[in-house]
């Protein structure tokens, strides 16, 4: 099927055709025509499927149809849980409207405020935004939303997770009622379910296959190794030529930092990706490993949220996600628009819990591997002098688990709560375990 019987706009498959795409993906398919037919539509489809097209297309058709084009003012918010996941879709909407006289922005915490707030009061037609700095601009009378016609909540499942529901309800009461609403996620809970009842109206549900599926293109595999092995086993693996876009995902920041450091040690290009980079940094590690100048990415969970990068060949769960939904959105890292791409999982005795877990989630079992030429007996390096004094400076940083557990307590956010700029998200970062 090509994308001709979707009814897009001239302009905009001609946009699509200049970037390659030939025909829509199933959630592509199924979405467009309800989103055309003025329906709030609620779609849901695994993470790689082109759910980002699958709103961003016939949004820009609508805004394209309006006699003299979108005119001055916002009429597209759309709303995303991380500064990746914006970006992303900054540059899907910049590359299909390339033929429209359109005016795009994006809002988001970790850079200078001042040209967001010149693009929002210049009435930009499309905002993406974060909730925590756009709930700062929005109580700033930086912002006029009385003629926004569509809402977007991309990504509403990880909006959750992170606490973003308050927010989102004081940035939904601020719109006109007469709006169109889309919602896409990858899972679909109660909680999603009982947000479409209060965000939309009579919506039509788009689903694509399983939530609890990961994409069919992906091959699966775990590595059982002792934890000091896993490092090593990396390193082994990596020798292989094939691995030559590999993304890495580790639980917590400066588990990230070390593996990062680590790799360079041995001679092997990599970048980081986690909250505690500047944004300038970010988007410089997504930079480098899209072109290849770094062949190996490590980054946590929420911060590669919004990575879409074509042509990863591999993803390496160095660390076990806790949670199936996150074992789900980082394999669909690779495999992503019918690629073909490999899910790695090291497993250590102590991940055997979480795995079971998994397994039972999917419906199926995951594929046992063993390395050729590794050796799986290699003793545990005997403890640094200092390993004792840089663990008690770093448990003093972190705060004892019961402090921490307290912490995210306290800083959950609540509707009379302020949420300024990037603090909101930082709070929300705070609520998983990365």
């Amino acid at each position: 099927m090509s994308f001709l019987p979707l009814g897009l706009d001239a302009k905009i498959l001609k946009a699509v055709q200049e970037a390659g795409y030939t025909e829509p993906t199933p959630i592509q398919s199924a979405a467009i025509p309800p989103i055309i037919g003025g329906h709030d539509v609620i779609g849901i489809a695994q993470t790689g499927t082109g759910k980002t097209a699958a709103f961003t297309l016939p949004i820009l058709t609508k805004l394209a149809a309006q006699p003299g084009g979108p005119g001055r003012g916002t009429r597209v918010l759309v709303v995303a849980p991380t500064r990746e996941l914006a970006v992303q879709i900054e540059e899907n909407v910049r590359i299909y409207s390339k033929h429209l006289p359109l005016t795009v922005a994006t809002v988001f915490g970790g850079v200078g405020e001042g040209p967001q707030i010149r693009a929002l009061r210049g009435g930009a037609n499309v905002v993406i935004a974060c909730p925590g700095r756009l709930l700062d601009l929005m109580g700033r009378q930086c912002a006029n939303f009385s003629n926004v016609k569509y809402l977007v909540l991309d990504e509403a499942d990880r909006m959750l997770d992170m606490g973003f529901l308050p927010s989102i309800r004081r940035i939904v009461q601020q719109l006109p009622k007469q709006r169109q609403t889309l919602m896409f996620s990858a899972t679909l809970s109660k909680e999603i379910e009982a947000l479409t009842h209060e965000f939309q109206r009579a919506p039509k549900m788009v689903r694509m296959g399983r939530c609890s599926n990961p994409v069919e293109t992906v091959t699966q595999l775990v590595y059982e190794v002792p934890k000091h092995l896993k490092t090593p086993l990396l390193l082994h693996l990596l020798r292989g030529p094939e691995m030559n876009m590999v993304l890495v995902f580790s639980r917590m920041k400066h588990g990230a930092d070390r593996i990062a450091r680590q790799l360079e040690q041995k001679g092997i290009r990599q970048a980081t990706l986690h909250s505690n980079r500047s944004q300038n940094q970010r988007l410089r590690a997504l930079k480098d490993f899209k072109s290849g100048a770094v062949r190996v990415l490590v980054a946590t969970d929420i911060a590669a949220r919004g990575i879409d990068v074509d042509g990863i060949s591999h993803v390496v769960n160095y660390d076990f996600p806790m949670h199936a939904e996150d074992y789900i959105h980082r394999i669909g890292r690779t495999g992503r628009a019918k690629a073909i791409g490999d899910a790695i999982s090291f497993v250590t005795p102590e991940d055997r819990g979480e795995l079971r877990a998994l397994e039972r989630f999917i419906g199926r079992g995951i594929v046992r591997k063993r390395a050729d030429d590794f050796n799986y007996s290699a003793a545990a390096p005997a403890p640094h002098p200092d390993d004792n004094k840089r663990q008690f400076t770093h448990q003093q940083s972190q705060g004892s688990p019961k402090r921490n557990a307290q912490s995210r307590r306290s800083n959950q956010p609540s509707p009379s709560h302020r949420a300024g700029s990037s603090n909101q998200e930082r709070s929300g970062q705070q609520r998983r375990r990365r």
